[in-house]
């Protein structure tokens, strides 16, 4: 079935670019992790090093997951809307909602990432 091979694809793209990131932020490598971020999120931050550290105060769950696993996801032509279970450094749970958007190149930036503690609801 390759239609849904091709359906498959901006999501497997995505969920490589989070995993990505977050071995990133796990190698304190702040150069590769900014690099993952759309550019109306570097333009929020004036250097790499101010969106790690912004990350490390602001993320912790993503900054230093213990454990992470992908749940139900969006996809449409422009964005795709990634929810990624974390174990946090501090052993709670978090649901991490992951906003990527398509890039007038064709490539998939994280756009956004909204924290909760709790599941989000039975829509995403």
């Amino acid at each position: 079935m390759p239609g849904a091979a091709m359906a498959d694809e901006p999501l497997d793209t995505g969920q490589s670019i989070i995993r990505k990131q977050i071995a990133a932020f796990l190698s304190d490598d702040a150069a590769t992790a900014y690099s993952f971020a759309s550019p109306a999120i570097q333009g929020k931050f004036v250097n790499q090093d101010m969106f790690f550290e912004m990350v490390k105060r602001a993320y912790q769950p993503v900054y230093r997951p213990g454990n992470f696993a992908f749940g139900r996801s969006k996809v449409s032509d422009s964005e795709i809307v990634q929810e990624v279970v974390i174990r946090g450094p501090d052993g709670k749970d978090w649901t991490a909602l992951y906003q990527l958007t398509k890039q007038p190149d064709g490539s998939w930036k994280i756009n956004a990432v909204r924290m909760m503690q709790a599941a989000p609801g039975p829509e995403i």
